[in-house]
């Protein structure tokens, strides 16, 4: 199967990097597109529907939790599997972004392999990292 991804992140150096990363986890990738903040992403899910979305925590204009709490909000993206990319990771923060729903965390910099290892536990995705 192949996998719709959203990466959204302000960091236009990080959206690449992750984007080269995720391809280099050996899942079959459908398409992958990307956003410089949470706004812009909901602009993105108008006419695209990603399998799992990449997310920054701290960004301008609306960040990473104000995304995922309207994504929860969602009856349509309520479901969507959302990753936590971000050199931020205090547990208060983090407790509170489970409690909205999202499925894993990442912490900056990251691996190939902590990517694979997400996209394989989100989405069972069989890779060859």
């Amino acid at each position: 199967m192949a996998y719709n991804i959203l990466i959204v992140d302000d960091s236009a150096l990080t959206r690449t990097v992750m984007e080269r990363t995720v391809r280099m986890c050996g899942v079959e990738i459908s398409e992958i597109r990307t956003a410089e903040h949470g706004k812009a992403a909901l602009a993105v899910l108008e006419d695209f529907w990603p399998d799992i979305v990449f997310c920054d925590i701290n960004m301008p204009v609306m960040d990473g939790l104000q995304f995922v709490q309207t994504l929860k909000d969602s009856s349509e993206w309520s479901d969507l599997p959302v990753v936590i990319v971000s050199t931020e990771g205090s547990e208060t923060r983090m407790e509170e972004l489970r409690r909205n729903g999202v499925q894993g965390y990442i912490r900056k910099p990251f691996a190939p392999e902590d990517v694979a290892t997400m996209i394989q536990q989100v989405l069972g995705a069989k890779n060859n990292v």
